[in-house]
């Protein structure tokens, strides 16, 4: 679905790793699509399980956009120790800047919460609305 080559950016928090990528799928006048794409890697030595994530969009205009929700598109997936999940999504920004950061909600060998950061992405584009002079 998209190209994740450019702006991968990593964060390794008690050995689980968490890449993410921004990719700007859709410019507009009417506003942005951004698509994400994270991969979250179980590289301790625990069983973790995905059971959400808490999202956060703030753009340049003040605007603050927030998913604060259980799994990952209907999933809560396991990971044992070395295997990883994938996950993609979309979302529309209004503004030109913006930035998107969180955390996923994990739990350990099940029985240990933790909040795992994720990368912060800056979502920017040069889009500029074409200007009209009217006579």
């Amino acid at each position: 679905m998209f190209n994740f080559e450019d702006d991968m950016q990593t964060n390794v928090t008690d050995g689980i790793k968490v890449s993410a990528c921004p990719v700007l799928v859709e410019e507009s006048a009417q506003g942005n699509l951004w698509g994400y794409y994270l991969c979250i890697e179980n590289n301790s030595k625990h069983k973790i399980q995905l059971l959400g994530k808490n999202w956060n969009i703030t753009d340049d205009k003040g605007n603050r956009f927030c998913d604060d929700s259980l799994g990952f598109k209907g999933e809560i997936p396991e990971l044992e120790p070395g295997e990883y999940f994938e996950f993609t999504s979309t979302a529309p920004i209004e503004s030109t800047h913006a930035v998107f950061y969180g955390s996923c909600k994990i739990v350990e060998d099940a029985k240990v919460t933790k909040n795992i950061r994720i990368p912060t992405l800056t979502l920017a584009t040069n889009y500029q609305p074409q200007n009209r002079i009217l006579n």
